[in-house]
C-alpha cells in the first residue's frame, strides 16, 4: 500500500510538470523533496529516462530555431567556450592534487563543470575506468550545483541587467548540465533560451577532445569515446524549421512539448540526487566543484560584459 502511494505521488508530480502547473525551479525543488521523504520507486529507470528525455527535448527545441541565427550564435560563443574549458580543466587538475582528492573523482567533477555536466561525466567515466561510486558522487556534486544555479542565475541576471543575449551565453558556459541551462534560460526569455541551447550544444562537442585528453592523462587504451549523436538530430530539426518543411502549428507544438519535457526532466533530476553518498564523501569534492564553478562563472560574466 505504501509503495502504491509513493508511485501515485511520483507520477502526480510528473503530470503537474508536464502540463505546466510547475515551472523549472519548482519541479526541481519538488524532486529534492521527493528524494528526501520517499524511497525512489524507479531509480534505475529514472537515470535512463533523464538521458532520453533531455535528448528528445533538446532536439524538439531545434524546431523553434533558424540556421542563420544558430550559426551566428555558435560563432559568438566559440572563443568564450574554448577559454572557459581550458581554464576549468587546467584549474581542476591542479586543485585535485592540492586538495588531495581521488584523481578520477576530481577529473570527473572537472569534466562535468567544464563541458556539460552529467553527459560529460558519463562519456569520460568509462575512458578513465572510474568506479560506480566515484561516478555517482561526481554526478551528485554536479547536479547539486546545477540545481542551485537554476534558482540563482535568473535573479542574478535581472539584478545585473543582463540582456537575453548575455544571459543565454552566461548560462551556456557557467551552468554545467544542459537540463539546468535550458531550465534557467526558459524563464528568462525565448532569445535567451535559443542562445543558451545553441551554445551549450556546440560546447557538448568538446566531449570528444576532452575524452582523448583523459585517455592520455590516465593512460587508458581501447576505450570507446561516446559521441553525442543527438546533436545531428538537433541540427536536422533546425534545417526543417528554417525551410518551412513542416506547418508552423506543428513546429510550435513540438517546441511547447519539448519545454514541458524539460520541466519533467528537472523533476526527475531532483529525485535522483543521492544525499547519502555526498555526505560520506566529505567536503573536498564539493569545495573543488564550487571553486571551479565560481571561477568559470565570474570569468564568463566578465568576458561577456567587457568583450
Amino acid at each position: 500500500m505504501k509503495n502504491k502511494i509513493v508511485q501515485l505521488v511520483f507520477f502526480s508530480f510528473i503530470l503537474l510538470s508536464f502540463f505546466g502547473v510547475l515551472n523549472s525551479p519548482v519541479a526541481l525543488l519538488f524532486g529534492f523533496v521527493f528524494a528526501l521523504f520517499f524511497s525512489h520507486p524507479y531509480k534505475k529507470e529514472s537515470q535512463k529516462t533523464i538521458s532520453y528525455l533531455l535528448k528528445i527535448a533538446v532536439v524538439g527545441l531545434g524546431f523553434g530555431m533558424f540556421i542563420k541565427q544558430t550559426l551566428e550564435t555558435g560563432k559568438e560563443g566559440l572563443s568564450l567556450t574554448f577559454f572557459s574549458i581550458l581554464i576549468t580543466v587546467s584549474l581542476g587538475i591542479l586543485l585535485s592534487r592540492i586538495l588531495k582528492i581521488d584523481l578520477k573523482l576530481g577529473h570527473l567533477i572537472t569534466s562535468g563543470t567544464a563541458i556539460c555536466g552529467g553527459s560529460a561525466i558519463a562519456a569520460v567515466a568509462p575512458v578513465i575506468k572510474a568506479e560506480p561510486k566515484t561516478i555517482s558522487v561526481a554526478l551528485g556534486v554536479v547536479f547539486l550545483l546545477n540545481s542551485i544555479a537554476l534558482f540563482i542565475f535568473p535573479p542574478l541576471g535581472h539584478f545585473l541587467n543582463l540582456s537575453q543575449n548575455q544571459f543565454g551565453l552566461w548560462c551556456a558556459v557557467a551552468i554545467h548540465d544542459t537540463s539546468s541551462v535550458v531550465g534557467a534560460a526558459l524563464g528568462y526569455g525565448d532569445e535567451a533560451l535559443r542562445i543558451a541551447t545553441t551554445v551549450k550544444l556546440s560546447r557538448t562537442l568538446w566531449i570528444i577532445p576532452l575524452s582523448i585528453l583523459s585517455m592520455f592523462l590516465f593512460k587508458s587504451k581501447g576505450e570507446k569515446i561516446k559521441i553525442p549523436y543527438f546533436i545531428g538530430l538537433f541540427i536536422l530539426a533546425i534545417v526543417i524549421n528554417s525551410f518551412d518543411i513542416l506547418p508552423k502549428i506543428i513546429t510550435e507544438n513540438i517546441v511547447l512539448i519539448s519545454k514541458r519535457l524539460l520541466v519533467v526532466t528537472l523533476f526527475l533530476v531532483g529525485t535522483t540526487i543521492n544525499f547519502k553518498d555526498l555526505k560520506e564523501t566529505g567536503y573536498k569534492p564539493i569545495l573543488l566543484a564550487v571553486i571551479l564553478w565560481v571561477t568559470i562563472s565570474v570569468f564568463a560574466l566578465g568576458y561577456i560584459i567587457y568583450f
